[in-house]
């Protein structure tokens, strides 16, 4: 068996090293910023994000004009309505399902192509509908490529990325998705909601003409035995002057190590290889082919600490990132604003808070390889806190709408008998809705919006990661469609400051689960991390 990264001397060996990398790392690391084609690999993949974030907000101006439509076949009761909304929440499901297959299977760039199908097949129903049917089938059809892609981006991204910009860019999926739904308000302002579908197709076809002209992932090909690509993939991304052979001998080592640990047949100790050494294979015939054959994850590999407590982590990341209630706010926020009582026309405070939302990533892309991972997880989690106890006071104790409720369908019924005044249309205290909502995106999107994808795809360990991720984004949508369907019957029945509330409690376990659970991960290489969970230490610096 070969040594360890974590049992052996020398330098190389150093996972956790007090200075960082030798030379050759850090000429990696300068080519990397010299070079612009990881940057645009790194473009060309976060389209589908793009595409992802406008699906996602789609219902926000297409639900009210619909419910006010002239033709039978489309006119939306509030259960239909519900259902619009909450369906694509579903298909990402589903998407996220089949990343667990896909993402190992064709690899993480040919899994973001593939989402290119379904995307624009739903888009085109939806461009064409005629019915209900048209509408819900093209609303799963977009969020099965959101699910995929949610799944895929990610761990391509910071795959190809290096350390020192690997938080930057880790932040641009969550950019590119935020962009991606400002665009969609601001279209909102322009077109009817027919021609809204038929823009989202543009970005689709930008991203498969894109992609196709980019590598795969250098580990995963790695993973898959391609060694001769893998090396070819990695100097293409780092271009021609950098120093790849640090970097590609970390990374093979990784990958070596898991495959002997998941193969049924020992091997025996063997030095270390060479750089590109050209005479024999790493190891015998018959136990490299038997680490290709093992190349899934196992469950009794699952059920070790170094395999589980990420994955754990991870799940629980996404599983509370939808607890704070960001997909019912967004799917719904024009029409969270049509019932309350709001100084702007609700279509542009919609539009509003989506660039709010898309200067809060950028901030936080650019602070989260300085300020670290958790502490802008606690900034977050404490933002949103205070803006959904804002939004449920407001709502309880605030002003009520003049405007007729449409989507919430609030009863007026359970207004009566109580002492709220009737908001004035130039009443300043009708603004706070909207800076409430603008303080719970921000939060949102400087830290659990894009770190919780971030963290997904550094910590999983390679072996697990396509699975692993897959299996997140299952989760994170199995939450969402239960949040999204069940946040107008929880409102028609206790009120809309009801979900605000509980929103607000699940941020205050955010904080707790930051501080216990989430390791910071700003400046680790990927096989660093992953070696920080082998050794089960509480800090990368012991």
């Amino acid at each position: 068996m070969q040594e360890p990264l974590l049992g052996a001397e020398g330098r190389d060996y150093d996972t956790f090293p007090e200075k960082p990398p030798p030379s050759p790392g850090e000429r990696t690391r300068v080519g990397v910023l010299q070079n612009k084609r990881v940057f645009l690999a790194t473009f060309a993949a976060v389209l589908g994000n793009f595409s992802f974030g406008y699906a996602l907000v789609y219902t926000s101006p297409v639900i009210p004009a619909l419910e006010h439509s002239s033709d039978p076949n489309l006119n939306l009761t509030k259960t239909q309505a519900s259902w619009f909304g909450s369906v694509f929440t579903l298909g990402a499901a589903a998407g996220g399902l089949s990343a667990m297959v896909l993402n190992d299977l064709l690899g993480r760039k040919l899994s973001i192509m593939f989402s290119a199908v379904p995307s624009a097949a739903g888009y085109a129903l939806m461009a064409g509908a005629h019915g209900l049917w048209m509408l819900l089938l093209g609303r799963m059809l977009t969020g099965f490529a959101g699910g995929l892609t949610a799944a895929c981006i990610p761990v391509y991204v910071s795959e190809i990325a290096p350390p020192s910009v690997r938080g930057a860019l880790g932040a641009t999926p969550q950019l590119m998705a935020v962009f991606g739904s400002l665009s969609l308000y601001a279209l909102g302002l322009l077109l009817p909601w027919r021609w809204l579908a038929v823009a989202g197709e543009g970005p689709v076809l930008v991203m498969v003409l894109l992609l196709s002209c980019m590598p795969n992932s250098p580990r995963f090909l790695l993973s898959k035995g391609r060694d001769a690509e893998a090396l070819q993939a990695l100097a293409w991304l780092r271009g021609p002057d950098a120093d790849t052979r640090w970097e590609f001998e970390q990374i093979q080592d990784t990958v070596r190590r898991q495959r002997e640990e998941g193969s049924l047949l020992p091997s025996p100790r063997q030095p270390r290889p060479g750089w590109l050494q050209p005479e024999g294979p790493a190891q015998p015939p018959a136990a490299a082919a038997s680490c290709l054959q093992s190349s899934h994850l196992s469950w009794a590999e699952a059920r070790d600490p170094h395999m589980y407590r990420p994955i754990v982590i991870a799940l629980l990341m996404r599983f509370l990132q939808q607890l704070t209630g960001i997909t019912p706010i967004l799917v719904y926020l024009q029409s969270i604003f049509d019932s309350t009582a709001v100084l702007l026309p609700p279509k542009v405070d919609a539009a509003i808070v989506g660039a709010v939302r898309l200067l809060s990533v950028l901030i936080a892309a650019l602070t989260m390889d300085l300020a670290g991972r958790k502490a802008l997880l606690f900034v977050s989690a404490a933002g949103m806190f205070a803006a959904n106890l804002t939004l449920g006071l407001y709502v309880h104790f605030g002003p009520k709408s003049l405007a007729p409720n449409s989507t919430m369908g609030l009863e007026r019924e359970a207004l009566a008998g109580t002492e709220q005044p009737l908001a004035t249309p130039t009443s300043y205290l009708t603004l706070v809705p909207l800076l409430a909502t603008m303080l719970f995106i921000m939060g949102y999107a400087m830290g659990w919006g894009p770190i919780t994808w971030l963290l997904m795809s550094e910590i999983l360990p390679l072996r697990a990661r396509g699975v692993a991720s897959g299996l997140c984004v299952l989760v994170s949508w199995l939450t969402a469609f239960a949040l999204t369907k069940s946040f107008l019957l929880v409102t028609n029945a206790f009120g809309l400051q009801a979900p605000f509330f509980f929103f607000a409690a699940v941020c205050l376990v955010n904080l707790a689960f930051t501080g216990c659970c989430v390791p910071e991960t700003k400046g680790r290489s990927l096989e660093q991390i992953e070696s920080f969970f082998r050794t089960g230490r509480r800090s990368f610096l012991h």
